[in-house]
């Protein structure tokens, strides 16, 4: 699992290496309470680099989300591959995140 996030814009884009699952998602959780302390308003996670999530990767993902709307930013999730989608089409959290299909489009949304 590696994270990494790029300035693009006043938009703060990370960058998922590896699944995000029970091994991964507390590492995943702790890098983004460190973003969520520092109130970034405009966040895209790029998924271009993610080919799994389970429920508790869901659950971090979902926890993000919450902290982020508490303080008014904006989260969005781009370049899921097929089967990632199909995992939240099938929960309905894509009803809950705004998903977008590239990082150019999420970037030119905010």
């Amino acid at each position: 699992m590696h994270i990494n996030m790029e300035e693009k814009n006043g938009v703060s884009v990370c960058y998922v290496q590896g699944d995000i699952d029970i091994n991964s998602s507390p590492e995943v959780k702790k890098y983004f309470e460190q973003v969520t302390r520092e109130k970034k308003d405009k966040i895209v996670i790029n998924f271009k680099d993610v080919n799994y999530v389970d429920s508790s990767g869901l659950a971090t993902l979902v926890d993000v989300l919450k902290k982020m709307r508490a303080y008014g930013g904006v989260l969005k999730l781009s370049n899921l591959s097929e089967k990632v989608m199909g995992l939240f089409e099938i929960t309905k959290l894509n009803k809950l995140f705004v998903i977008v299909q590239e990082e150019a489009d999420a970037l030119s949304s905010f």
